[in-house]
């Protein structure tokens, strides 16, 4: 190398975190390797006492070969040396002196160490640095840089730590973009608009870590190095979400308020929540308890107060109001203060807040004295700034509580436990007394005592093969009641078992199919599921007994998750063949011809979940299976026996009998299997009386819910959820039970939300099972429950069934199902593996929960109910024998037995439509409809054929199919849709493909559809005509009409996740969804309305609902709507009392509390289904004993309550959740209408 291009040596600073330092100087063409080993040479101590040791530079580990000139290293830079080995850190405490103790000499002397660290930053930001000339400075205060860990800036002096890239940086607006200082400049619009709400959630966004200034690593890291917790540091982050959060937070909050302060406008927590509700569309979280933390951990920067009168004049900080007098809180112009201060105001806010955020993370985390993970947490940081590190903090909280909070923030956070110590079931509930539940939540525990087992010797007349399968299951004896039904069955009789859920119901079919098919090569069997998820269930089970002794291809479903492969290979080779009664209907009876095979040699027929056949389902299913045996009978020559299941049913006996058209039937109810104890629990949300101070808040993971009511519950929603965290993070596995799919997918949003902020790690341990999702979904999601990968799951009744889903710890049931019977079918789901279990019933506001919270006995002693089938509805008979007619002709002197003494009127009826035919020379009838498939227009479910897909616009993938007479509930542009506990939004609907788009966004509010049901009944309008002819002989006025039943939406509300308030209202225009059913009714008379309203009176008042408030409604009718609505709901609930149905099968008109378009003044009764269920059609020649019933029963009713109770008025079914009932109001109308009724018919029976 010539001389004149010579290198010369460049001087660098080597600087320690305690503040040591010393300069070197090194060629540039040298290695870090040649720098260490000459660091090894000087005098510097740090060097000496820690021989092994890392240099860092802008935050990371300099590679060993690489070069001092690849490095950058410039003027003001310096190097960072960091000791690698915890045994010479310690020597070098002993020698050194200044350094800081070991944290396990005491607690003081850790708090020494927090204190040498703070004062280490607090040196760092008060340290004057190098100054450039005048031109460099004035240049860089105008520009918007950053700088790196180890980089000082130029041209400053007194740099104080400030949000930007790495936690800090060096222009004078402290690391807010010039977008900022735009928007505060600009500030004369009346709040945020997208564009404000862009740059907010950019600068938020990054935000990301607190780090400590001398070295730019994490101040987590930084502390868990300075307690000897790991032995290098590197530039990542440990900071968990929370303390994110919390930065994020507050530096929103400065911006807004500053936002705010140019205008001259204070800030109240109302406005808080409007803005963060809208910047939630555009990406940044926070809720209003994020904010109320803040005065906490820093009382000097962030206040709140109760009134304006109560700020401090010239005060800096940011203060909140709980309340404001003046509506919107301008100053005059001139008293503006300027751009320029305010931003000084908020530089000084953000160094304060990080400095004391510091301050409070290092003392508590060199105080606790254990690992970070396992203590470094919100409440704790909380509660440890309260005591020790801002003296302000304890009176800024008891500050905030007394200026209007029922509830202080440290109440907030104990309803977010932190908590993973695994429980017992028993455990778990003296926790949730002790926490979650001390406000008085469990009304009551029904203790379920345990029961002992019954076992028997496995009966002698199985084989060896068969006996040799259940010992390889580990079944060495049986329950009583699975030998005595395995015998039965073996006896060729006709079996039903009607134990309880978890009693091993399956053992009593497939252990006599297996040994049929093991004596008989051509024996075959028909299983019938409700649900496919069952079916894929059993079919395990099946599988697991058979292995090794069947072929398992001679074993499959067929259902239409099928592939036609795999059903030309089950109809050619099918043994057992696992289906629904809905694939019986359209795809095997139909075609029976091609399942020759199987009904030739059918020896069983299974029926699982019988009590599941019921109303016009049931109806139909038992015609269903009068066609198998009609075929199997009169083509095929086979005599298959029956055996049923069923656990929830008070005449299991009758019930199948019926469904199959038996004869006689063996009854199995001696329960021989073991019942584990269980504790029942009845949950009913806190309410606050009217008188508490102020509004009462809960803190949620996603939201806080501040009110003003009057009297109010907490929300039973939120409840569940907390209790469902709970549940999971105390290592007990779950069950969520909700009503419907939207609630399910709350119930698992705000769970996951809970949980991420507690035990983030635990966040997807739970998801959600519900119809809609694709088959690989359901398998997917079935799978991972019954394996432990998913602990906790919030399903609709789909896992009401006995689908085996492994141990279940706990069930929870939001709101009463429906019917005594699923309530306890849904709670046997756990306590299976002979464990204890634990069940809480969390209640809704409405009457019918509440009166089982106030009267427990009425829930826990009543009887389950019966199922009904009534298989001789005519309009449901003539549906079926249509397709019996095109699967083989009809026989009146045959096929009477099969479908009863009606076959002959409904085959007349069906000649005379033009659907049989018969030669005259004859008995058969066959089918001559225009239809070629008949079948596939008679929907024994009523379900829509038609369906919307959802479709995720980012995946391009569906991922749900929605009913069209559901869709649009769920989905149109600008819904918030759910799946799978994540959030949704709509950007399209695609009418005429019948496709919605969306995308996934994170938003602070929900929607909620503005929609409303109307019957429009098609002709009789006279509803008490002046003459009936004698010929009628009628025995009542009311008239059975077609009616068309029409959903309309006309629009849908935003409402606020935080506070449940309306944010605004938007129209839409979507297609009416409309259905032809059949209707009962009578007019109620004018006379009858005026004498409630005259009776009871008019009513004026505020009406609240949905959490927002329309005010100073008047309603003078109120009663008088209250009355018709119970009226109608009496009717409903004494029709079983005359024709066999369901509670599902036949609806009334349901008023809803907010109505305020006009009510027909009529009681009507329409089947609920389209097409119609024949169900009016039989209860119309009754009417006069209905209303007679109805009457007799509201007058006989104790209960004193105007809203009833389930007995009498209260409907289970009821669309409104009985809002808007009265009892008396009732009578009054019942009475009126059977006066009208019975005056009417004896003029006319007077009549000549």
């Amino acid at each position: 190398m010539d001389g004149g291009d010579q290198l010369s040596e460049i001087p660098i600073e080597i600087r320690r975190l305690s503040g040591e330092s010393i300069s070197v100087s090194i060629l540039p063409n040298k290695t870090i390797q040649d720098l260490k080993f000459l660091l090894t040479k000087t005098s510097f101590k740090s060097v000496s006492s820690s021989s092994s040791f890392h240099l860092y530079f802008k935050g990371g580990k300099l590679d060993l070969q690489r070069k001092i000139s690849e490095c950058s290293v410039g003027p003001g830079d310096f190097i960072v040396f960091v000791p690698m080995s915890k045994k010479d850190r310690q020597q070098m405490q002993k020698t050194d002196g200044p350094m800081s103790p070991s944290l396990a000499d005491s607690d003081k002397s850790a708090l020494k160490l927090a204190e040498s660290s703070y004062s280490s930053l607090m040196k760092y930001l008060s340290t004057p640095r190098e100054v450039a000339d005048k031109s460099n400075q004035s240049n860089n205060e105008s520009e918007n840089t950053k700088f790196d860990e180890g980089k000082v800036p130029k041209g400053r002096t007194n740099d104080k730590p400030s949000v930007g890239e790495n936690g800090y940086s060096d222009n004078k607006y402290e690391g807010y973009p010039t977008e900022v200082l735009s928007l505060l400049q600009s500030a004369c619009k009346p709040d945020f608009d997208e564009q404000a709400c862009k740059i907010v959630s950019r600068v938020v966004g990054s935000v990301n870590c607190l780090r400590y200034p001398t070295s730019g690593n994490c101040i987590v890291n930084e502390a868990s190095w300075q307690k000897n917790e790991c032995t290098s540091l590197d530039s990542s982050c440990s900071c968990p979400v929370w303390l994110k959060d919390i930065l994020k937070t507050f530096t929103f909050l400065n911006i807004y308020h500053s936002f705010l302060q140019v205008q001259g406008k204070n800030i109240s927590l109302e406005v808080l929540g409007r803005v963060l509700t809208k910047l939630s569309e555009f990406g940044f979280h926070a809720d209003i308890p994020d904010i109320v933390q803040l005065p906490v951990l820093c009382p000097k920067v962030v206040q709140i107060i109760g009134r304006e009168t109560d700020a401090s004049e010239g005060c800096s900080a940011i203060t909140i109001f709980k309340e404001c007098t003046k509506q919107d809180n301008e100053c005059e112009a001139n008293k503006w203060p300027l751009v320029p201060k305010v931003v000084t105001a908020m530089k000084k806010r953000e160094v304060s807040f990080r400095i004391a955020l510091s301050r409070a993370v290092l003392f508590y985390l060199c105080k606790s004295g254990t690992e970070m993970g396992k203590v470094f947490s919100l409440e704790g940081l909380l509660n440890f700034a309260e005591e020790t590190c801002e003296t302000g903090s304890n009176k800024a909280r008891k500050r905030i509580s007394a200026e209007g909070s029922s509830t202080s923030d440290s109440d907030l956070v104990e309803r977010e436990c932190r908590d993973t110590t695994p429980f017992q079931p028993m455990e778990m509930l003296e926790h949730l007394k002790k926490g979650f539940g001390s406000q008085g939540q469990v009304v009551h525990v029904e203790d379920i005592s345990a029961r002992v087992a019954t076992y028997v010797d496995i009966p002698s007349e199985l084989s060896g093969k068969t006996m040799a399968a259940l010992v390889n299951l580990g079944i060495y004896r049986l329950y009583s009641h699975q030998a005595e039904a395995i015998q039965a069955s073996l006896a060729r009789k006709n079996v039903i078992v009607a134990t309880l859920t978890s009693s091993g119901k399956s053992l009593c079919y497939n252990v006599p199919v297996l040994e049929v098919l093991l004596s008989d090569s051509s024996a075959c069997a028909l299983y019938l599921f409700p649900t496919k998820a069952l079916a894929q269930d059993q079919l395990r089970a099946f599988l697991s007994l058979t292995n090794g002794i069947i072929d398992s291809s001679s074993i499959g479903v067929y259902d239409g998750d099928t592939s036609e492969e795999n059903r030309i290979w089950l109809r050619d080779n099918a043994r057992v063949l696992i289906t629904n009664p809905d694939m019986l209907h359209v795809s095997i009876l139909p075609f029976h011809k091609r399942f020759s095979r199987i009904l030739s040699n059918l020896r069983f027929i299974v029926i699982d979940e019988a009590h599941t056949y019921k109303g016009a389902f049931g109806c139909h299913t038992s015609l269903i299976f009068r066609r198998l045996n009609r075929l199997c009978s009169h083509v095929y020559g086979s005599e298959p026996s029956f055996i049923f299941c069923t656990a929830t049913s008070a005449n299991p006996g009758e019930h199948a009998k019926e469904l199959a058209n038996l004869s006689t039937i063996e009854l199995i109810k001696n329960d021989g299997s073991p019942s584990t104890r269980k504790l029942f629990v009845l949950w009913n949300p806190p309410l606050f009386e009217e008188g508490e101070t102020g509004a009462k808040r809960f803190k949620s993971g996603m939201g806080t819910l501040l009110s003003n009511q009057k009297s109010h519950r907490s929300s039973p929603i939120m409840e569940i959820s907390y209790l469902f965290a709970e549940m999971v993070q105390h290592g007990l596995r779950c069950i969520a039970f909700c009503k419907s799919r939207k609630l399910c997918e709350l119930v698992l949003f705000y769970t996951r939300g809970i949980l991420t902020k507690a035990v983030p790690e635990m966040a997807n341990s739970v998801c959600s099972y519900r119809g809609g999702y694709t088959a690989q979904d359901r398998r997917r999601i079935e799978s991972e429950l019954f394996s432990g990968k998913i602990t906790g799951i919030a399903a609709t009744n789909a896992l009401e069934l006995g689908i085996d889903v492994g141990h279940i710890d706990v069930t929870l049931h939001l709101g009463f199902p429906g019917t005594i019977a699923s309530l306890w079918q849904q709670a046997g789901r756990s306590g299976r593996r002979e464990k204890p279990s634990l069940a809480i019933y969390v209640a809704f506001d409405g009457p019918l929960d509440q009166y089982f919270m106030q009267f427990p006995k009425k829930l826990f002693r009543a009887s389950v109910e019966c199922c009904h089938v009534d298989s001789r509805n005519p309009q449901v008979v003539e549906q079926q024998l249509v397709c019996a007619a095109m699967e083989h002709p009809l026989s009146l002197i045959h096929d009477e037995k099969h479908f009863g003494p009606c076959l002959e009127s409904a085959i007349m009826k069906l000649k005379s439509k033009g659907c049989l035919s018969t030669e005259m020379s004859c008995d058969f009838w066959n089918y001559i409809g225009p239809e070629k498939m008949p079948c596939r227009s008679v929907s024994i479910r009523a379900i829509d054929q038609e369906r919307y897909k959802v479709i995720d616009m980012q995946k391009d993938e569906v991922i749900e199919e929605i009913e069209e007479s559901q869709a649009f509930f769920q989905v149109y542009e600008g819904a918030v849709y759910m799946n799978q506990g994540k959030t949704y939004l709509v950007k399209e609907l695609d009418l005429s493909s019948k496709l919605a788009f969306c995308q996934e966004a994170s938003l602070k509010y929900y929607t909620k559809t503005r929609d409303f049901t109307d019957v429009h009944v098609t002709g009789g309008q006279i509803a008490y005509p002046t003459r009936i002819s004698s010929l009628q002989c009628q025995q009542t006025t009311s008239q059975l009409n077609r009616c068309i039943v029409t959903t309309r939406w006309i629009g849908f509300y935003r409402i606020s996740k935080v506070d449940k308030k309306l944010i605004d209202t938007v129209e839409m225009s979507l297609p009416d969804y409309s259905y032809e059913s059949e209707a009962v009714w009578v007019r109620v008379p004018q006379l009858v309305k005026e004498s409630v309203v005259k009776k009871y009176g008019s009513v004026k008042e505020d009406v609240e609902k949905n959490g927002f408030v329309k005010e100073d409604v008047e309603n003078k009718n109120k009663t008088w709507l209250q009355g018709l609505h119970a009226a109608r709901h009496a009717l409903l609930n004494v029709v079983p009392l005359y024709v066999i149905c369901s509670s599902c099968d036949l609806a009334s008109e349901c008023i809803n509390p907010n109505e305020v378009r006009h009510v027909p003044e009529r009681l009507l009764l329409y089947d609920a289904r389209p097409g119609g269920t024949g169900i009016s059609a039989q209860v119309q020649p009754r009417f006069s004993e209905l209303l007679t019933a109805a009457v007799e029963l509201l007058t006989t009713c104790k209960c004193k309550e105007d809203v009833g109770c389930p007995h009498c008025i209260q409907n289970k079914s009821c669309m409104e959740y009985n809002e808007v009932l009265h009892k008396d109001a009732a009578i009054t109308v019942l009475k009126g209408v059977l006066d009208a009724e019975n005056s009417c018919l004896n003029k006319s029976s007077d009549a000549p």
